[in-house]
């Protein structure tokens, strides 16, 4: 039996004052996933947050603050809206938002098997059924040709992947265009912005806007056109010389 974590006393309230509205169930679950999320991370790293409280408020609130932004995501033919989720771990932001967000498909891309099964095994338990699991290279799910994610979805999503000029290589590809990357950052957030001016007009992208929340930064970034073939550019390149820094 898998124990249901509880919130912290007034944690509903505060996310509420998100702007969100839980259904019946929905915290109950959020407090599953928390537990399996804390049960796994004995055997294999998943997160470096041990404690129940501290993880209701930096995985799950945190993970929250991006609902906002997605509720107005919509797509095409009145298909429900595609999120991909990049390089998500242990599920964080991407199952966090499946579990309240029913209306929405959520694919979770991550290239370490390990995760992966977690991420299967988990959503199967949470019984969410708009979840799909990846595993893949970022740079292999939005190449061209061939990616199997390139341009397909309405937004992107990552948090604690890198730093920006290095991430949106990895995430602008896999929107479509119009569509939205959302980045969940750090207080350095306006300084990886102005490192990565040069990354965002490569890639025929832009700054749509910053929210500050009580957890960091979401940054929102629109894709303007599609993507130029060359990016992203083969396993590793990104990390090891991101665009617009140095030899790219």
């Amino acid at each position: 039996m898998v124990e249901v974590l509880k919130p912290p006393a007034g944690w509903v309230e505060r996310a509420e004052g998100l702007g969100l509205s839980f259904a019946p169930g929905d915290v109950e679950r959020l407090g599953v996933y928390l537990s399996l999320l804390l049960d796994a991370n004995t055997r294999m790293n998943l997160t470096a947050i041990r404690d129940t409280e501290e993880a209701w408020d930096k995985h799950i609130y945190d993970a929250l603050t991006l609902v906002p932004v997605l509720a107005g995501v919509s797509a095409d033919g009145g298909q429900p809206p595609s999120v991909i989720d990049v390089g998500s771990g242990g599920g964080i932001p991407g199952l966090v938002l499946a579990c309240v967000m029913p209306g929405v498909r959520f694919t979770l891309l991550d290239a370490t098997g390990k995760k992966c099964a977690f991420l299967r095994e988990t959503a199967d338990r949470l019984g969410l059924s708009n979840v799909a699991v990846a595993h893949d290279r970022a740079e292999r799910a939005g190449a061209h040709p061939g990616g199997p994610h390139r341009a397909e979805h309405d937004a992107v999503v990552s948090r604690a992947v890198g730093r920006m000029a290095m991430l949106l290589e990895l995430t602008v590809p896999l929107a479509k265009v119009g569509g939205l990357v959302v980045l969940t950052k750090g207080q350095k957030a306006e300084e990886e912005l102005g490192e990565a001016k040069r990354a965002l007009h490569m890639l025929h992208a832009a700054h749509a806007g910053t929210v500050n929340t009580e957890t960091g930064r979401v940054v929102v970034i629109e894709k303007l056109r599609q993507t130029p073939r060359a990016y992203p550019r083969s396993d590793g390149e990104p990390k090891r010389a991101p665009l617009g820094l140095g030899r790219s």
